[in-house]
């Protein structure tokens, strides 16, 4: 499962990118070279059909296509948090970016969504709801935007790193934040099969 850039690389992944092909695909260029003036700015101020466009030559066209289940967090037009978990994966994916006021909201088989992180960052409780019984791992990263909502972690390895600092016309030291993530996985994994490692961050962050 994944919410917003979480959804991206979880989607190109499971379409069978390598972590180095991902990150070579999201890191060549500041965000803001492929974002085109939204239509109906009342809706958010960018458009992210482009990037669609560009995501639809990276992976399937449908969630049924991935080797693996998949979901995606969004919101709905009522408000309301939800994983899509089938149909327009391309569609779902992008919808899961859609920040609120800076994105148009996205169709995805009829249902306008806008990012999830909005409602639930991590979305726990409706990870188990979809896939019950499992233990997981999860990547927290401190809070720029959006809604943290108070979960019961047990059974989940938290794998929690810095915000990124990263803008739509700059991503900052990619390279650096990717090092510094792939080392706090191997010491939380380490700890198995519950635990949280923070990194200069207070329990509240």
């Amino acid at each position: 499962m994944g919410t917003s850039s979480g959804a991206m690389v979880a989607a190109l992944h499971l379409s069978g990118h390598t972590c180095d092909d991902i990150s070579a695909e999201l890191s060549g260029r500041a965000p803001l070279w492929d974002l085109r003036p939204s239509i109906t700015p009342w809706r958010g101020a960018f458009s992210l059909a482009h990037v669609q466009h560009r995501l639809s030559s990276l992976m399937p066209a449908t969630f049924a296509e991935l080797p693996r289940p998949l979901a995606v967090g969004v919101v709905d037009a009522d408000g309301q948090h939800r994983l899509v978990t089938k149909g327009d994966l391309p569609a779902a994916v992008m919808a899961s970016c859609a920040m609120p006021h800076i994105f148009s909201p996205i169709d995805v088989d009829g249902l306008v969504c806008h990012d999830g992180g909005a409602k639930d960052r991590l979305a726990v409780d409706a990870w188990r709801q979809w896939r019950p019984g499992r233990t997981g791992i999860a990547h927290w990263v401190d809070r720029t935007a959006g809604q943290d909502v108070p979960a019961d972690l047990s059974g989940i390895t938290v794998v929690r790193t810095p915000r990124s600092g990263a803008k739509l016309w700059s991503l900052g030291d990619f390279e650096g934040q990717r090092s510094e993530a792939h080392e706090l996985t191997q010491d939380a994994l380490a700890d198995r099969p519950a635990s949280v490692h923070t990194n200069k961050l207070s329990p509240d962050s």
